[in-house]
């Protein structure tokens, strides 16, 4: 799987049955060359026209399973949440 597939699929958290939205980026360490989280950007703002307040970290440990067409995660949102 490449990168560029994780960014087509939608992340669901199975704690709350929500979506958190598509991947947009991910961490990767550079030692390992594994990846470290995956990233998705959060709520926006006043209708999504002045960017976004924060973003979604996902560990890549609370990765339940990514299939064909979505990812879901096991997660506390509050806990994830990064200031954009």
């Amino acid at each position: 799987m490449r990168i560029c597939d994780l960014r087509q699929k939608e992340v669901i958290n199975i704690c709350t049955c929500r979506s958190l939205g598509c991947v947009t980026d991910v961490d990767i360490n550079p030692e390992t060359g594994c990846i470290v989280c995956l990233i998705v950007p959060g709520p926006g703002r006043l209708f999504s026209v002045f960017g976004r307040e924060c973003e979604f970290i996902i560990p890549w440990k609370d990765i339940v399973q990514i299939g064909e067409d979505i990812i879901l995660v096991n997660v506390k949102e509050e806990e994830i949440k990064s200031p954009h």
